[in-house]
């Protein structure tokens, strides 16, 4: 792999300059400003996550999926030490999906920015109603040890003015600068200067639709896509517009605008203004290990799940492929819900279970009485069977009639069964209630915690020390879902 990424002509000048004009707005730890000096070395290379500038970050697996990047590249230096492995955020910054990174949830509770705005998020511009949300955390956290850090931070980086992927550049800079991440914003004409012949390929051949197809196709046999190749896999990005291009009646058409282009003046506009033309989801990756001398990329299972779907684009354009790593994945439990849990009697990862299994395991365990019939089902089968040896014996044909009788009374004890175990648990009403309320905390709104909570919650209680406590047990590649409990 890294010889096929080493004979792949990066353009690493490119990525440097870029990287050090984007980093010229903020204060860069000497690690982060050696990482990206390091990149003009054909002995540096790059692994890599990606996610859109979500508000202050949004979900907790925005955190975990970058600290996996870090800690996996000081992973490969210890093991090919002859290399250097540079952590890299991929801002999606030129999403334009507002209702989808417009709100986070803070212990439990939804923050929410709505504006009159339109266009790719990134560009987007942090206006009062969005500095209003800080007012309104500062008066949930500031009772926090660390809720007046946390908000200092946050009004910091989002000040009035500025675009989103400026704030949450600084933000992520901010959290990350001292392990020596490096953030890029792809939204850069030297960038996309780069994919003229892919993006001109895509608008007059078509050709990433027809290739992605045809992977798709034979993926479809194990898995549903999870993304889907139109003619044309590009947006129009201009001012606060980010729309998709369409081919009708021979010209090039901007969806809900004023623009539209002949074959010439598309070609034009492509070739002088590169930064106006913004991938879509089969072209994003593309796009990324072309400008990056990228070997991994850490994702989630949606994220992998459509990189499959890739593979031949990136054959035919002879880009290479990088090593997909699925991400890390944490469930934080507080001290004062491990008391709680400690007095169900139940180890943290039964509650990944549905409320009515954990309310049956506690009833197998505290019952006083024999809930499960199961060694009843035993002889009762045993006892038909042999009914159904002396029926046979006597004339075959009573042999199905005993089968569909153990079937009904079977079936007959099955509910009996279930009557018994409601009966036992309506005894356990207040362990129940303890079991549902700690679902609604580790698990909210019924999903993982780390697909819901955003980090301010957890910085202001701990500090940076939350973060350090991640990175130090964040795994490599060994794939694990990790249980975090405070000591």
């Amino acid at each position: 792999m890294i010889d096929q990424r080493k004979a792949y002509p990066t353009n690493r000048k490119v990525l440097v300059d870029c990287l050090q004009e984007q980093y010229e707005t903020v204060v860069a730890s000497e690690s982060v400003k050696k990482n990206i000096q390091a990149l003009l070395s054909p002995d540096s290379f790059t692994v890599c996550t990606a996610h859109q500038p979500n508000l202050f970050t949004g979900p907790l697996y925005f955190i975990y999926k970058i600290l996996h990047t870090i800690k996996l590249a000081e992973f490969l230096k210890k093991e090919i030490p002859q290399y250097n492995f540079i952590p890299v955020y991929y801002m999606g910054s030129e999403d334009a999906d507002f209702a989808e990174l417009n709100h986070t949830y803070v212990n439990g509770k939804k923050i929410e920015w709505n504006k009159i705005q339109t266009g790719a998020v990134g560009r987007m511009v942090v206006d009062k109603t969005l500095v209003q949300l800080i007012d309104e955390l500062e008066g949930q956290l500031s009772v926090e040890p660390h809720g007046n850090e946390i908000i200092d931070l946050l009004r910091k980086t989002y000040t009035q003015g500025k675009t989103i992927q400026q704030a949450t550049f600084e933000l992520v800079n901010e959290l990350y600068g001292n392990y020596g991440l490096v953030v890029l914003v792809p939204d850069h004409p030297a960038f996309k200067q780069q994919m003229l012949q892919v993006f001109a390929d895509d608008l007059f051949n078509h050709s990433p639709a027809r290739i992605v197809e045809k992977t798709s196709a034979r993926l479809e046999k194990y898995y549903d896509a999870q993304a889907h190749p139109r003619d044309i896999n590009l947006f129009y990005l201009r001012d606060n517009i980010r729309e998709r291009i369409e081919s009708k009646d021979g010209n090039f058409v901007v969806l809900n605008s004023k623009f539209s282009f002949d074959d010439n003046a598309i070609k034009k506009e492509l070739q002088e203004h590169p930064e106006r033309f913004s991938p879509n989801v089969i072209l994003r990756g593309l796009f990324q290990e072309t400008i990056l001398p990228n070997l991994a990329f850490v994702g989630g299972g949606g994220e992998m799940a459509y990189w499959l779907q890739l593979k031949e684009l990136f054959e035919n354009y002879k880009v290479p492929y990088p090593i997909l790593i699925l991400r890390n994945s944490f469930l934080v439990v507080e001290k004062k819900w491990q008391g709680k849990i400690a007095k169900i009697g139940l180890p943290v990862d039964e509650f990944f279970g549905e409320v009515n299994e954990i309310m049956k395991t506690i009833v197998q365990k505290y019952s006083t009485h024999k809930v499960a019939l199961n060694g009843t089902f035993e002889k009762a089968s045993e006892f038909f069977e042999q009914i159904k040896l002396q029926a046979g014996a006597i004339d075959p044909t009573l042999s199905k009639h005993v089968a569909a009788i153990q079937t009904r009374s079977l079936k007959t004890l099955e509910e009996l069964e279930k009557k018994m175990m409601r009966a036992e648990k309506r005894k356990f009403s207040d362990h129940q209630n303890q079991v549902q309320k700690l679902k609604d905390v580790l698990f909210p709104r019924h999903g993982l915690q780390e697909r819901v909570e955003n980090i301010s919650g957890f910085y202001a209680k701990w500090g940076r020390n939350f973060i350090d406590e991640l990175y130090q047990h964040s795994l490599t590649l060994e794939q694990e879902f990790a249980i975090l409990s405070e000591e």
